[in-house]
Order: C-alpha cells, then structure tokens, then sequence
C-alpha cells in the first residue's frame, strides 16, 4: 500500500465479539466483548446464544472502538469484517453490520478470512517480511501454513479431526474443569506430572505435518474412567498429573511436526505461532527453542492478539484491500473457507471444532 490506511475491523465468528481501529501497524483501538460467562452452564459455545449476543454488542463495541481511537467513521478509509469461517450466526451478523456501515457512509467494504487474520498478526505486531511459517492453532484449526502474501497461502498440514483448542476444552470437560479449556488445562499443569500417564503422540509414526489429538483425548477419557474405578473418584493430584501428561503430549507431537515443517520451508524470514493455542507458555517455549536451532526468527503476538480480535482483521482488511480491492453488497457470510485453495480436503474432516 503507498499509505497507512485507517481500518475499522469487525470480529464474530466464534464467542467474542470485537471491533478495533488500526492504522498502518498501529492499533489505535481493540474493543473485546467476551460471552464466557453466557455459555458456562453448557460446558461449550452455543451457537445460538453467541449469534443473538454479537447482534447485541457489535454496535456497542464498534461506538467504543471509534471513541477509544478518537477517530469517527467519517475518518475510516475502509471497513473490514470477518465473512467465515465460523459459526455462521455469529459472522452473518458481523457481515450484516459491516454491510450497514459500509452503504451508510460509502466506505469501502472488506471481506477477510478469519484464518487469515490469524496468519498475518506477526505482520501486524512484528513487521515479518514475506515469506514466514505460521502454525496456526487454535480451538477450531490448526495448520501449517507458508504465507507468501496476504492472499497467497500454501498449507503444509493440518489436523485431521480435533483441534488442539477443541482438545483441550474437551479436556477440561472431561475433568470438571471451568471453560475455556486452555487456560484451565495449563493452570492444573503446573501442579502435575507429566511422566505419570503414558498418552499417545498421534501420527508421529507417519511422514508429513498432518496431526491429530482425537485419539488423544480418548486415551485421557480411558485414563479418567480408570482411576475412577479403581479409587471411586479422582484426586485433585490425578487431574493436575492428567492435564501435565495431556498438554505435554500436545506439545511433543506440535514441535516434531513443526520441525518437519521447518526442514520443508526453504528461504523464509521466521517462523510464527497464532490462534488461541498460542498463548500456552509452555509451547511457545518449546517452539522458540526449535526455532532457534533452526536458525530462523521465531514470533508470537501478545496473548491479547493470540485469541480472537478485530485489530488483526482490520490488519488484513488492509493488506487485502491493498493488493485486491474492495467487496461489494453480495459479500457472504461463509462457514467454511480454506486458504489454501488448491489443498485437498484433510482425511476425516467433517467432525471439526468452532470454527470448520
């Protein structure tokens, strides 16, 4: 692009709602609405529930996003919104309200893929040149993916069933653990031995950078219903050790395919960790030092920017709209949309997490 644009970005896909203001690389605003709380008693996102509570706020957190940023829509060159994928609700009313916007005031209309929000945040927050490695996980994706440009993405591999978020909300579950997994899980790690239970590292034993933690879970529902049978209960001890030895599973099979992965990517200037995933500290430090051995630079947003929020897509939103122009008033709200085109579908798709 020859200026820093100003961008208004609009978030709905999954349980946050979000708008922002970004200009350039700097983010002159991040309004989050989170719905924890409206979905705690069902132990999971309800898809319902999420698309009603962003019709709600959005025009709420985009008023904010525009005072926080001291700017006004008159002052927005663009307005960008995530068109999928994800809960189709939940993006049909970001689409909805980004088309409103748009007609009202003239502003071009910008539609972005979610996972490419994703993908480019170490642009957004580090300034990484073209091209880099990102694996991008998350409670409904994970892939690797080489990023050429802000449309030009080649996926080296993906999961095959569950995501590792979906994993580790199913994890907490399992456990009587609050929701959002991730955090939950990691919290009961610290306290845990990750040596005690011997859970499988899927796929390790076949050649690529697809993965898979289906079988993961399984084995720690197994391990649950065992202890619960031979002791009546569970332990508090038993769940601190179970959550060790699951995300310690989760981390061994990420950084062995991610060292695939680094040995596939010839000429890239770093290599980059996004999604909600991303804010384990115990992975990121495991890929920083894979990182390093590799010789290449390792980048990982803020834990603000590693969950879902609208700065990321107003980045994208720009960088789009700088090489591809505008939508128009036709732009769908999709609940699929790979980004890699030509990538075949992934072997067992069709059970997938949030946001397939």
């Amino acid at each position: 692009m020859n200026r820093d644009i100003t961008v208004l970005g609009l978030e709905s896909s999954c349980d946050d709602t979000a708008a922002a203001v970004v200009r350039g690389r700097k983010i002159m605003s991040s309004v989050v609405a989170d719905q924890t709380a409206l979905h705690a008693a069902y132990g999971g996102v309800v898809p319902e529930i999420a698309a009603r509570a962003h019709a709600e706020k959005l025009d709420l957190c985009v008023e904010r996003a525009l005072i926080e940023a001291e700017t006004s829509l008159s002052e927005i060159d663009a307005i960008a919104v995530t068109a999928g994928p994800g809960l189709i609700g939940g993006v049909l009313s970001g689409v909805m309200m980004a088309k409103g916007l748009s007609a009202a005031t003239g502003k071009p209309l910008v539609g972005v893929n979610h996972l490419a929000g994703h993908a480019l945040t170490p642009r957004l927050t580090d300034g990484l040149d073209y091209p880099y490695l990102i694996l991008l996980v998350s409670g409904g994706h994970c892939q690797f993916l080489r990023v050429d440009g802000p449309m030009a993405f080649t996926r080296l591999g993906s999961t095959i069933d569950d995501a590792p978020g979906e994993a580790f909300d199913k994890t907490a579950r399992l456990l009587g653990l609050p929701q959002p997994g991730g955090p939950s899980v990691e919290r009961s790690a610290l306290t845990g031995n990750e040596k005690r239970f011997a859970f499988p590292r899927p796929l390790l034993d076949r050649p690529g950078c697809d993965l898979s933690f289906s079988g993961l879970k399984t084995a720690l529902l197994r391990q649950r219903d065992q202890l619960v049978s031979e002791h009546g209960g569970l332990h508090p001890q038993d769940i601190s050790d179970m959550c060790a030895g699951f995300q310690a599973a989760v981390r061994d099979v990420l950084v062995e395919k991610s060292k695939r992965a680094l040995r596939d990517s010839d000429g890239i200037t770093g290599f980059a960790l996004a999604g909600g995933v991303a804010a384990n500290t115990q992975l990121r430090a495991a890929l920083e030092t894979i990182s390093s051995d590799h010789g290449v630079v390792f980048v990982a947003p803020p834990l603000a920017l590693c969950t879902d929020n609208a700065a990321m897509i107003a980045f994208a939103g720009a960088e789009k709209y700088g090489e591809d122009g505008a939508d128009d008033l036709t732009l769908s709200a999709r609940p699929r949309w790979p980004l890699d085109k030509k990538a075949p579908a992934a072997l067992g798709s069709g059970k997938k997490g949030a946001k397939a």
